[in-house]
């Protein structure tokens, strides 16, 4: 066999084996974001539930404010908040584009 190939085939086959360890580190280092991202997919699915079902959220809110008007009023100033602070955010964000 030529020796050049010969050489190729060795650097190849070496360069596979360097990917084939990278993976095993990457795969091994990635198993703490596993539980994370599963959290960010129940999330996911409970805004788009929330999304797709309005009224469950307006007797969820009217309750709350017959049940507990000073609380839900607290509740809506904290959401406020943090709407208005989700805002700006993201519109310096946009706009650092």
């Amino acid at each position: 066999m030529n020796p050049k190939l010969l050489e190729l085939a060795t650097r190849h086959g070496a360069l596979k084996a360097r990917i084939d360890e990278q993976r095993r580190t990457l795969a091994r280092h990635s198993v703490p974001l596993e539980a994370a991202l599963a959290r960010g997919d129940t999330v996911l699915k409970g805004v788009d539930w929330l999304k797709h079902h309005p009224a469950a959220v307006g007797v969820a809110v009217f309750v709350a404010v017959v049940a507990r008007p000073r609380r839900a009023w607290r509740w809506a100033r904290r959401g406020l908040f943090l709407w208005r602070g989700w805002q700006a955010i993201r519109s310096s964000l946009v706009g650092a584009r």
